[in-house]
């Protein structure tokens, strides 16, 4: 498929006119809309597109019309509008379809006009560097609108392969000589997309492999199959380059059986490699742990995939790297690259004097707070319980540790907690690097200080709240952190939380989705309200909508590999009230397909989209 830019393209299906052998021709068919034109809602100064697909007799003709009047010049399969105006909100759009056999007119389908361009941005994972999930500028869908009647499918986006990073989202953007949302979804094929986020129309597409490359295969390990191409969620800069800069990872293999890894930095407007980009993937670190030579521990391109999402600090883009399955050789490689000129500017490998200790997280990002620290959650590996005399791993080994990186050259370990059974976690692979890590905004003790958290689990049930400044560190006689919610989650976490107007939001496996609730900087030792629905693995990475403090609506997927999807929404104060499912309606009205684990939706700007194996599922109010 050829990338696109300001244009909207439909194919259209056209009959064959088919003859027998003694050239006789059979009677022209007369023409059937196979897909009519859809209701579009866009901002105030953006031009609105309307398509049809046919089939019938060749040569059809069209003729659009506005309120069953024809419009001068609209005679193709697409229409679009002049920048529209609030006069244009509620005006209705149909399309006549003719051949020499007939006609057929669609239904007449309404144009929405808002007051003003949407603001809101999705350009990182789980909205931002805390990872909270929320979007507090939510405007359109509130409790009141969010229901079977009003809300539901709107559309699918077909692409090229699975859809396993969070699509994400740019307003107010100037493509193709219009202002535009465009909604961005990578695929494990290698390809990166553009959609217009209102209409769905296709505007940019561009293959990130290299000449005469594919795509991985999967390296023996069923986690991303049958291809690894784009597994972790880009990060975009709008700051960035000319016209900002979108940042992805590419795992490819050429016809020798050579792997590659490369950093992309992509314009936003054309998907074209910016200056410097693409730069493959190399590092090496001092140690004698896994895959090391000659004193220093070697990254192997082959043995890596970057599933944790990206995020770019202090001006440094940041990739994390997961195993395939637990396939050794491998290590904890941290590994940062200079936004502008692609140069690696951080190398650091959490367990360079060990084995495993990846960082894979669900596809959750790394957080980071507003020194510019990261945090992660590292998977069972080697962890050093002989300690230096600060209370640090003396080999530099953390792994299944929740640590905190000063980022700050170089870069290193500052600080970490380490639960008491960690090597025998790490040996039954009851790793904490399943889930993801969230900051949690400035909490108020009792006594009047200010707390800086962030919470973490994994495989073992446990919640665990960590003090940023003083995380906790390792004792073999007991857990040392801040809180430790035990059996809290007791299916083990296997996603990302959010977070909401003082509610901590997890869904263990096999479990409900929960809510936790802080007061006076100590989160409830018991869920405060769950869902009447459990997750099957992988359980669920929730996202939160809101409009401020008001409106919040908590969303979730049932997206296990190989069942149907579902798409729920609740109330964020009382996750009892559940106030959609897209299996509510009748006939299958919003079923979207099978389930890709480790999707989280993303909610912005009166829609929904959601990842699939195929496509991205397109919610919002219905027309």
């Amino acid at each position: 498929m050829r990338g696109v830019s300001g244009i909207v393209i439909a194919l259209v299906a056209l009959a064959g006119c088919g003859g027998g052998s003694g050239g006789g021709s059979s009677a022209p068919t007369a023409p059937v809309i196979t897909t009519p034109p859809v209701a579009v809602t866009v901002a105030a100064g953006q031009s609105a597109s309307f398509s049809v697909t046919a089939t019938g007799t060749a040569p059809l003709s069209y003729q659009w019309l506005r309120n069953g009047t024809a419009i001068s010049g609209a005679t193709a399969a697409t229409y679009s509008t002049p920048a529209t105006t609030s006069a244009d909100d509620g005006e209705m759009f149909s399309v006549t379809v003719s051949n020499a056999a007939g006609s057929q007119t669609s239904a007449a389908v309404r144009l929405t006009v808002s007051g003003q361009l949407a603001l809101t941005d999705v350009l990182t994972y789980h909205n931002d560097l805390m990872r909270t999930a929320q979007n507090l500028t939510e405007t359109v869908l509130t409790p009141a609108n969010v229901n079977m009647t009003q809300f539901g499918l709107l559309r699918t986006l077909p692409v090229d392969g699975l859809v396993d990073a969070q699509p994400l989202v740019v307003s107010n953007l100037t493509l193709g000589g219009m202002t535009r949302n465009v909604l961005y979804v990578v695929t494990e094929h290698g390809s990166v997309y553009g959609f217009d986020a209102d209409s769905g129309a296709a505007l940019l597409q561009r293959s990130l492999l290299g000449t005469n490359e594919t795509t991985s295969d999967d390296r023996g390990c069923g986690q991303v199959t049958p291809e690894i191409g784009i597994t972790s969620t880009p990060y975009i800069d709008r700051a960035a380059g000319a016209h900002g800069t979108l940042f992805a990872v590419a795992m490819s293999k050429d016809a020798s059986g050579n792997y590659y890894q490369r950093v992309h930095a992509l314009d936003l407007t054309t998907l074209a490699e910016q200056a410097n980009s693409p730069v493959t993937v190399q590092a090496s670190y001092p140690g004698t742990g896994d895959h090391s030579q000659n004193g220093n521990v070697i990254f192997d391109p082959a043995q890596y995939k970057e599933r944790a999402a990206l995020l770019v600090v202090g001006g440094v883009l940041y990739t994390a790297w997961a195993s395939h399955c637990d396939h050794s050789p491998y290590t904890g490689w941290i590994i940062g690259y200079d936004e502008t000129s692609l140069a690696q500017t951080r190398v650091l490998n959490v367990v360079p004097n060990g084995y495993d200790g990846a960082i894979w997280q669900a596809g959750g990002g790394m957080a980071a707070d507003a020194q510019g620290n990261l945090y992660a959650l590292v998977a069972n590996g080697a962890f050093d319980t002989a300690l230096d005399g600060n209370g640090m791993p003396a080999q530099g080994d953390y792994g299944n540790a929740f640590i905190k990186i000063a980022t700050a050259a170089p870069i290193h370990v500052a600080d970490y907690f380490a639960m008491n059974n960690d090597p025998s976690e790490s040996a039954a692979d009851v790793d904490l690097g399943s889930g993801a890590p969230m900051l949690l905004p400035d909490q108020v003790a009792a006594g009047g200080s200010t707390k800086h958290l962030a919470v973490g689990a994994g495989k073992d049930g446990h919640l665990y709240v960590v003090d940023r400044d003083a995380m906790g560190k390792y004792s073999a006689t007991g857990n040392l952190n801040y809180q430790d919610l035990v059996n809290a989650l007791p299916g083990g976490i296997w996603s990302a939380p959010a977070y909401f107007n003082g509610h901590v939001y997890y869904a263990d496996v096999g479990g409900t989705l929960k809510s936790f609730t802080m007061s006076q900087a100590l989160l409830s030792t018991s869920a405060t309200s769950a869902s009447a629905t459990t997750f099957a693995y992988p359980g669920a990475s929730p996202s939160v909508s809101a409009n401020g403090a008001t409106n919040g609506i908590v969303w979730a997927l049932e997206s296990g590999s190989g069942s149907a999807a579902v798409l729920h929404a609740y109330d964020a104060g009382n996750l009892g009230n559940e106030l959609y499912n897209s299996n509510q309606a009748a006939n299958g009205r919003d079923s979207f397909g099978p389930g890709n684990k480790f999707i989280t939706p993303t909610v912005v700007n009166g829609k929904v989209y959601v990842g699939t194996p195929s496509a991205v599922a397109v919610f919002g109010e219905l027309p």
